[in-house]
């Protein structure tokens, strides 16, 4: 297995920083705000071509209250799973109560911990780190984390006990499922409820979760990467850049994912809200399936309303699976997880063009399409244009006189035909000779 490296430390001393320079991503939000990143956060670092895991954590505080009482809690909790810690301080202000306090957590702890002294750019290496030999945990390391400076020497250093490990090489085969929905709905509930391990910070707090984290799922030898992400919430709330931040990165989830699970609080109503994240989802072609969770916490009426108000407002998508459950109860999770498998195969189906033609034109026989002014559309043939989501392209003559009504119409037969339950289906129309006319066997 990759040895596993912790970045722990007080609030804002660059600990994101650091493992965005070991990951070479941008995954772990940076920003001058103490707390900002909440959850532990994975990613795989390289030495050479040695591969590592990293984890981000949030700052440790001696005095938390509130959220930050579980941040530490899951600060802790990567310290106890890690093979490494590297304690990151800040050589600008010099060793401090809290820093003391930390490296007597860890040494109390008999873990092996290298300090890193960032920010340590423009400074004398030596005197940098001179404090930080009183925390006795080894040499300090002066590093920069927003420049790179000292990091291979740090990393180098922590890597130095442990056998290189030889990777398989085969292509990763999980399925992504993207957690989404706005903020509080229960995602993170949902996410550790599948799961059965706390791994996401849970909190009666809207947007508790500010990044998107990966957690890895198996489920009867099928494996998934379940990415909850940050509540989103109406562009016009969305004040903090921080937030802001946890929007785009939402957004980036459903673009990398193959599934989006769309979490609704039946307990909030279904919003306007609900309906822009669903359209979003729509637009970018994902595979859906809707949970409405909290459903064990309202009454038979509000059941009602919110059936209603989801046919109402989430109408176009009617292909979805709608699954009711409680996230906190575990209730309808394995159903859930049995609709997720299902859109990923429709998502991406092969549709062979002699079965997508004879359906064409069974539909046109059944239903041809209204004329438009002095010409009517003529519907060829069809073949496969791609998949997640899956794409029709139909070929004819006057094709962009069909009807958006015709075009719903020819929808429901492919999805009807090809059973095609839980993913978008895009069809697409290119007026034209159709090349295989002429072709003599």
């Amino acid at each position: 297995m990759k040895p596993t490296l912790a970045i722990v430390g007080r609030p804002n001393v660059g600990k994101s920083t650091l493992f965005n320079r070991l990951t070479r991503t941008r995954d772990a939000l940076v920003a001058d705000v103490p707390g900002l990143t909440r959850d532990r956060h994975y990613g795989v670092g390289r030495l050479g071509d040695r591969p590592y895991l990293a984890v981000d954590t949030g700052g440790l505080e001696p005095e938390a209250t509130g959220v930050f009482v579980e941040m530490a809690r899951q600060v802790r909790t990567a310290i106890a799973e890690a093979d490494i810690i590297v304690l990151v301080t800040d050589a600008r202000e010099g060793l401090t109560a809290r820093d003391r306090a930390i490296g007597e957590e860890l040494r109390r702890l008999g873990r092996r911990v290298f300090v890193a002294v960032n920010k340590a750019e423009g400074m004398n290496t030596e005197l940098a780190t001179l404090e930080f030999h009183e925390m006795g945990l080894g040499a300090p390391y002066a590093i920069s984390a927003e420049h790179g400076a000292g990091v291979h020497d740090l990393v180098e250093a922590a890597l130095a006990d442990f056998p290189v490990e030889e990777e398989s090489g085969e292509p990763d085969s999980a399925v992504r499922i993207a957690i989404v929905g706005r903020p509080n709905a229960g995602k993170s509930t949902l996410v550790n409820a599948l799961v059965g391990e706390e791994r996401v910070v849970t909190f009666e707090e809207p947007g508790t979760t500010r990044d998107a984290i990966d957690v890895e799922l198996a489920v009867h030898g099928r494996r998934y990467v379940l990415v909850d992400t940050a509540g989103l919430r109406r562009r016009g709330k969305v004040f903090e850049s921080v937030e802001k931040f946890s929007v785009v990165k939402t957004l980036q989830a459903i673009d990398r994912a193959n599934v989006a699970v769309l979490v609704l609080d039946a307990q909030g109503g279904i919003s306007d809200q609900d309906a822009h994240i669903a359209g979003f989802i729509l637009e970018r072609g994902r595979a859906v399936v809707v949970a409405v969770n909290k459903w064990d916490g309202v009454d038979s009426y509000a059941r009602d309303m919110t059936k209603r108000a989801i046919a109402r407002k989430l109408k176009f998508l009617s292909f979805a699976r709608i699954h009711y459950i409680s996230a906190r109860e575990g209730r309808g999770l394995a159903k859930l997880v049995d609709s997720v498998d299902a859109a990923y195969k429709a998502a991406m189906a092969k549709l062979p063009t002699p079965r997508l033609t004879r359906t064409l034109i069974a539909a046109v026989a059944k239903q041809a399409p209204p004329r438009a002014g002095l010409s009517r559309p003529k519907l060829r043939y069809a073949h496969q244009g791609g998949s997640n989501p899956p794409v029709v392209v139909v070929h004819g003559t006057a094709l962009n006189a069909v009807s958006e009504s015709y075009r719903r119409y020819l929808e429901a037969d492919f999805r009807r035909v090809f059973r095609l339950e839980g993913t978008p289906l895009r069809i697409e129309f290119r007026s034209g000779r159709n090349p295989y006319v002429d072709r003599r066997v």
